[in-house]
């Protein structure tokens, strides 16, 4: 709270604590504090936080602004969005989703992308004690191309596993190599193919792709249904 000191003082000598506009680091701030008022001072107050509000009529009495959250600081990365209790998928989050991604309380994140990992976001997970699983899956458009299914068997573990939960998984958009990875998951939970296509389609839109599709619809889950599974979805 700043004290102005040009405005006249109390009838008790003491110093007014009143409403100040600044410009700080681009934005601008209030500040609000309550007066101890002279009603004989009132018409010389309003005067003087006018001039410092740069003007404008303040003859008549309005309530106190009330505290502004900034909601900004808490952005979900492109494609958010909740698979399961204990799951999430996303695109690749940077700095500006860090605070959110904060308030997932993660213990695992899954990175689909081979590129090595940024140095803030390893930072950030060192930070919050988050352990990182990386499997480098090029963005080919042919998923013809794609690398040995063991990969995504691996990774479909990974998720299946409480161990790692709360857990992120993402790509670099979240749409063609998150949304295999979670087909191949939905059909270890047993979904039907049409309702897997349809999250598929629902996250790609216009770039869903019919390899992605014929991925899915020939992945072996077999050898992972020894696996025990947490999900809510399972619990028929």
């Amino acid at each position: 709270m700043k004290l102005d000191r040009n405005f006249p003082a109390t009838s008790n000598g003491g110093e007014r604590e009143v409403e100040v506009e600044e410009e700080e680091q681009g934005f601008k701030t209030i500040e609000v504090a309550s007066v101890t008022d002279n009603p004989h001072n009132r018409h010389r107050q309003l005067d003087h936080i006018n001039n410092c509000c740069g003007g404008g009529d303040l003859s008549s009495e309005s309530p106190a602004p009330s505290p502004v959250v900034d909601e900004l600081s808490f952005i979900p990365p492109l494609n958010f969005a909740m698979v399961d209790n204990g799951i999430f998928r996303s695109g690749f989050p940077d700095s500006a989703n860090f605070s959110f991604v904060e308030t997932l309380g993660l213990r695992s994140i899954i990175c689909l992308c081979p590129e090595p990992y940024p140095e803030a976001n390893t930072e950030f997970l060192k930070a919050n004690g988050i352990r990182l699983f990386q499997f480098g899956i090029e963005g080919y458009k042919v998923r013809s191309a794609f690398p040995s299914a063991g990969i995504i068997h691996l990774c479909v573990a990974k998720n299946a596993d409480v161990k790692n939960h709360p857990l992120l998984i993402h790509c670099k958009r979240g749409k063609h190599r998150t949304g295999c990875v979670v087909g191949c998951l939905r059909k270890l939970q047993k979904w039907c193919l049409s309702s897997i296509f349809d999250e598929y389609q629902r996250f790609a839109a216009a770039k869903a792709r019919v390899s992605d599709q014929r991925f899915m619809e020939l992945f072996d889950v077999s050898t992972l249904k020894h696996i025990p599974l947490s999900f809510s979805c399972s619990r028929r």
